[in-house]
């Protein structure tokens, strides 16, 4: 996982293009302003969903990873913090191809607040629980963009 803000860009010169992409993309237009869907950046290769949703309680949501794509959760209004752990340290469930979604059961061993403006990449190996409630349920947005690996 790679935690950070948009204002620390200059940062990150290190990360993987595609990555950098997305960065650059958020930077440059004001997703905030978009309606909840799916938006292409390169056709399937890399692109965005606009999300809107309520916090709320961890025993409420559920544990995930990715096999095909990188997750990069990019917090737009609200705050909202994700739990996380290594995908090889929780109980893996039934792998669902056509979503590309890999369920998960176990623990947390760390976790993160997204507010405005902070992003967190999720690579296969990250296990990560979102929607967590911070100081109670809030209505949040958020970009998570995609990102084909494999």
């Amino acid at each position: 996982m790679i935690f950070g803000n948009l204002r620390n860009l200059k940062e990150f010169p290190y990360l993987e293009q595609d990555v950098r992409t997305c960065l650059e993309y958020a930077a440059a237009h004001d997703l905030a302003a978009l309606e909840d869907g799916r938006y292409p950046i390169d056709g399937d290769r890399i692109y965005v969903n606009i999300s809107s949703y309520e916090t709320t309680r961890a025993e409420n949501r559920v544990w995930e990873a990715h096999r095909r794509y990188l997750d990069l959760h990019l917090m737009l209004r609200g705050k909202e913090q994700m739990d996380g752990n290594f995908t090889d340290a929780m109980k893996q469930l039934a792998y669902v191809e056509q979503n590309d979604f890999l369920p998960l059961e176990g623990e947390a061993n760390s976790h993160v607040i997204l507010a405005q403006g902070d992003f967190l990449v999720c690579y296969p190996s990250d296990a990560h629980r979102t929607a967590i409630q911070v100081e109670g349920p809030e209505k949040i947005k958020k970009a998570i963009f995609k990102i084909r690996i494999g």
